[in-house]
């Protein structure tokens, strides 16, 4: 074998062992829902949030070890520094664009952080002194950024769009605190949750990323709620902070199933995997990351 040939099947083949050591293995000979430890814990920070994949399938969590970090999910799932925020940022969530490039909500800086994947040089895309702290995002197929952005201290929120040229639209103020916002998979559909008020809402969104026609879709009596994912089927997973439990509710809001973790401060979630059947769930308290093997693809 020549070392052409070599080199290529290093190329073919890396990638493929990492999908595998990151969530092939642990999918196999699993139970569904069953929670299982990922990562160490008590290697990130209190503020671990944020869990997103690029499209080369590698995962990347905020606050690696301290604020102010990014870190990714590297083979045997152990984890390594990616990104240092420049200094007054913290990020609370991740999306990546259809360039690929990493996009951040600052809640410390009142940003949306752009992040080259290739360079790691970092820019505030957008910033406006009327966030209060852009918290979770969700992205669009056409690179409309949607963002809540709670004020804890008042309990109030907002809700925010940001186009790809950079514009930002306000959609929404005087809610309650913001937090976990998600698409339907046909992106005619957005979801937000105030987390102190314990309400998830739900609203149409037209072809323009405008939105109306605000719903009720649930509502909680007891702890908190956090981020959120949307499953292929439009199912929707609701993190609920200090119950450690991810709530499923079905479109049309009936509550299908709640996964108990062994955590309890649970902040948000992502799917990914070989199938794209595991979700990914960060954890506060234990300051790590959990898993369990899902039914349905995410979105």
């Amino acid at each position: 074998m020549n070392f052409n040939t070599i080199q290529l099947m290093k190329r073919i083949l890396l990638p493929l062992m990492f999908l595998a050591s990151c969530s092939g293995r642990i999918s196999q000979n699993q139970d569904l829902h069953q929670a299982k430890d990922l990562t160490a814990m008590n290697i990130f920070s209190s503020n671990i949030e944020g869990p997103a994949f690029d499209k080369s399938g590698r995962l990347y969590v905020v606050n690696y070890q301290r604020d102010g970090t990014v870190g990714k999910v590297l083979p045997n799932n152990e984890m390594g520094i990616f990104l240092e925020l420049p200094s007054g940022s913290t990020a609370n969530s991740i999306q990546f664009n259809s360039k690929g490039e990493m996009l951040m909500a600052d809640f410390t800086g009142h940003n949306i952080l752009k992040a080259d994947m290739n360079t790691k040089a970092i820019t505030a895309w957008v910033h406006d002194e009327r966030f209060n702290q852009p918290n979770d995002l969700c992205i669009n197929s056409r690179d409309q950024v949607f963002a809540s952005d709670p004020n804890w201290k008042e309990q109030t929120g907002q809700l925010w769009r940001a186009d790809p040229n950079g514009s930002l639209h306000l959609l929404e103020s005087g809610m309650g605190t913001t937090n976990g916002i998600c698409l339907s998979p046909d992106e005619r559909t957005l979801y937000v949750n105030e987390s102190i008020q314990l309400k998830v809402w739900q609203y149409d969104v037209d072809n323009a990323g405008n939105i109306s026609n605000k719903k009720l879709f649930a509502s909680f009596t007891d702890h908190g709620l956090d981020g959120m994912k949307c499953d292929k089927q439009g199912n929707l997973y609701i993190t609920r902070y200090g119950k450690g439990a991810i709530a499923v509710f079905s479109p049309a809001g009936k509550l299908l199933r709640e996964v108990p973790l062994t955590g309890k401060n649970c902040s948000n979630l992502v799917f990914g995997g070989e199938q794209g059947k595991t979700v990914y769930v960060t954890l506060q308290d234990r300051k790590g990351l959990e898993y369990f093997v899902n039914d349905i693809t995410g979105k």
